[in-house]
């Protein structure tokens, strides 16, 4: 479930599946670089995207439930053009 909304003065995107949850050991290692618990693949995305949030003035955190799922949560401030 993807949604947008404002919130004290920031666009929020919040991306929620209904997975497995990120374990607490894993919670801490979730946006380094290198780390995955796939087979396949470099584990480089949530760093890239962490980067590029932060870069942008933003902020990216998660909340998770083993066995019910992860919500993201991205933070980006609204600019005002007035």
């Amino acid at each position: 479930t993807i949604r947008s909304f404002t919130q004290n003065g920031q666009l929020v995107i919040s991306i929620r599946d209904n997975g497995t949850g990120i374990n607490e050991e894993e919670q801490q290692k979730i946006f380094l670089p290198n780390f995955s618990t796939k087979t396949s693949g470099m584990g480089m995305g949530l760093a890239i995207v962490k980067n590029i949030v932060e870069s942008a003035g933003g902020d990216i955190r998660f909340e998770t439930e083993e066995n019910i799922g992860t919500t993201f949560f991205i933070n980006f401030p609204i600019a005002n053009n007035a």
